[in-house]
């Protein structure tokens, strides 16, 4: 039988491709690794993961050697009287230490990227994402407007060229290059607003505003979805993200601006009765 029929060599090819940098904005089939950072959130949190599969490699193979040693050095053939030792102060010592070492190694970066992902740098756009049973609504409200932001059926989103169960009929759009506060909250249950390439991920939780960011590096369309188990339709709640030039975000607000339902001061949307 071919190794494709077991879907052996697609996965090959798919390895051979995160590896070499090709990867592309959407999600690949057999797709390895993350997808491709877009947001120095991301990339930091692609170079910690690295030096944790490094560290993880380095302590599997020890062992693995270590168990290949012990069986080949102290099998009953090779050692037909077994040693009485029942306490060695230095193995006891090592094996303590050692360890400690290796938490410490991940502990002091780890702390640096949560303090990262929690330092909140000054905004150049605020939006606030409502998760809902089951869509997104999205306020921006420096432009004092919101809309609803749903997925498309299969049918509209091949007609649209969107990708299955990931596009949505009224996307986000926010410019490249620029500082993005996300506030969250939930109208009815706990959602998450996910984009994988920023490296956010952020509970909207009922009653409360939670806070992320990111930073977009590079104009195109990012997808994400909700990932709380929210409910029967939570697989159809996705994100879309358009990241553009600050002079097409511009003229985007402009048309925004008639196009949806505007903000009042006096509107209690659930982020704002969250708020209080």
């Amino acid at each position: 039988m071919s190794l494709r029929k077991f879907g052996i060599g697609a996965g090959v090819a798919a390895m051979v491709t995160a590896w070499a940098g090709t990867a592309l904005a959407l999600p690949q089939n057999w797709g390895l690794t993350f997808q491709t950072a877009n947001s120095p959130v991301m990339e930091r949190i692609e170079s910690f993961h690295t030096l944790l599969l490094y560290i993880i490699t380095a302590i599997s193979l020890f062992v693995l050697a270590l168990l290949v040693w012990i069986v080949v050095r102290y099998n009953q053939r090779a050692n037909p009287v077994p040693s009485k030792t029942h306490h060695n102060t230095l193995l006891e010592v090592v094996w303590t230490v050692i360890p400690v070492i290796i938490l410490v190694i991940i502990a002091v970066p780890s702390f640096r990227l949560l303090y990262f992902e929690a330092g909140i740098p000054k905004p150049d756009v605020i939006i606030k994402a409502i998760g809902k049973q089951w869509y997104w609504t999205y306020e921006y409200p420096a432009a004092k407007f919101q809309f609803d932001s749903l997925g498309l059926s299969d049918d509209k989103a091949k007609a649209a060229g969107e990708p299955r169960l990931l596009g949505v009929d009224n996307p986000i759009v926010l410019p490249v290059g620029k500082v993005i506060e996300v506030d969250t909250a939930g109208a009815d249950v706990i959602h998450s607003w996910a984009l994988p390439e920023m490296g956010v991920k952020m509970d909207a939780v009922p009653g409360r505003i939670n806070h992320t960011w990111f930073k977009a590096e590079r104009v195109g369309t990012y997808y994400g979805e909700c990932s709380e188990l929210c409910g029967a339709r939570h697989a159809f709640m996705p994100i879309e993200v358009k990241i553009v030039p600050e002079a097409e975000y511009e003229a985007w607000l402009a048309a925004g601006k008639k196009k949806f339902s505007a903000i009042a001061d006096s509107d209690e949307t659930p982020a704002r009765l969250a708020s209080k």
